[in-house]
């Protein structure tokens, strides 16, 4: 039987990506094109520079994966992209071009929630990953706990309240005149620091709430820069573990609460960052668990992870119709509890 091969679109946020991947997990071909220096003189993403970079880059960027790759579209066999959650105006760009793609190829459409893409993106890594396992989903927008049982089964076992992990990191750096993006370069300055020379709060630590909780944590960030006291780099290797502290704790309480499962792992922008790997790794290995974390390059927004996504919802027969719309909210797992907090990021 011939291998399938998926066309994946990704625009979510602020990076425009397209990739080809095949059904026994090969990327062929994977372009992104990034909007760090039109967005940095601002300190953050402005969607609306997001959604015009998107439309502007998004056809020539298919045209030009394709071609890396040697192939036509009609060679393709579905395609996939990002319908949400994310930046609607983004989300939009890629989406009505998928769709534009699959009616002039007559190929189905998958829908594919961004989420989801990281969720799946280890199973892209290793083939060995079965279902279920015990997921850390860490990014800029979400902080969440999740319990992966399928493709589209996904039972939500902890969220933040507040701040995402990755938006905390940034908002610190920020702080630290790191500019932007700022989570790596804070990374990186923590390398320079100690980590037990700034007391800083661990949120929820030792809680019986299983939730997450950034927003306290980053305003002592904050109380610390002012305060003249301490180097930046001993301020960042103590927020740094800090969050770390608070990673070990959720992941622990979750842990004495599920079944048996496969392995312990992490996805999304965050998931990039080695101290915390080190840390979830450790925590895997008490609990004799495999502990698995797709590679850097699948770890921040990219099409592969949406490719594969689709890829597996095409391995079971599923697709979307044309007019299937874009979310800028679509939460993984929809019967979840609605928790305190007017940040929560669903």
């Amino acid at each position: 039987m011939k291998t399938r091969i998926v066309l994946g679109i990704e625009s979510s946020c602020d990076e425009t990506a397209a990739a080809l991947v095949t059904g026994d997990r090969v990327i062929l071909a994977q372009r992104i094109a990034s909007q760090d220096e039109a967005h940095r003189p601002y300190g953050g993403v402005v969607p609306e520079i997001a959604a015009r970079a998107h439309a502007e880059r998004l056809a020539p960027l298919i045209e030009a994966t394709l071609a890396d790759a040697g192939m036509t579209l009609d060679q393709v066999d579905a395609i996939a992209a990002t319908a949400g959650p994310g930046l609607i105006g983004g989300v939009m760009v890629g989406l009505v071009t998928a769709k534009a793609l699959a009616m002039a190829s007559d190929k189905p459409l998958i829908a594919v929630n961004h989420l989801e893409g990281h969720a799946l993106s280890p199973r892209l890594a290793d083939a060995a990953l079965e279902y279920p396992y015990l997921l850390l989903l860490v990014s800029g927008g979400h902080c969440q706990i999740l319990l992966v049982e399928g493709v589209g089964q996904f039972r939500r076992l902890a969220t933040t309240i507040d701040d995402a992990l990755g938006e905390a990191f940034d908002k610190s750096a920020k702080v630290l005149g790191l500019g932007y993006p700022g989570g790596p370069a804070l990374e990186r300055l923590a390398l320079e620091g100690n980590a037990k020379k700034v007391r800083l709060p661990r949120p929820l630590k030792g809680s019986d709430e299983p939730h997450f909780s950034f927003a306290g944590l980053k305003s002592a960030v904050l109380r610390a820069k002012q305060s003249g006291e301490h180097s930046d780099a001993d301020i960042a290797a103590s927020f740094q573990q800090a969050a770390i502290d608070c990673l070990v704790d959720r992941l622990t309480r979750a842990l004495a609460k599920v079944g048996p499962i496969n392995a312990l792992v992490v996805a999304g922008g965050v998931a990039a960052n080695k101290a915390i790997r080190g840390a979830l790794e450790a925590l895997a290995a008490k609990h004799g668990l495999p502990f698995i974390a797709p590679p850097l390059a699948l770890c921040t927004d990219n099409a592969a992870m949406i490719a594969w996504a689709g890829m597996e919802r095409l391995e079971r027969g599923q697709s979307d119709p044309l007019d299937v719309a874009a979310r800028p909210r679509w939460p993984l797992d929809p019967e979840a509890e609605v928790v305190r907090g007017a940040g929560v990021k669903a």
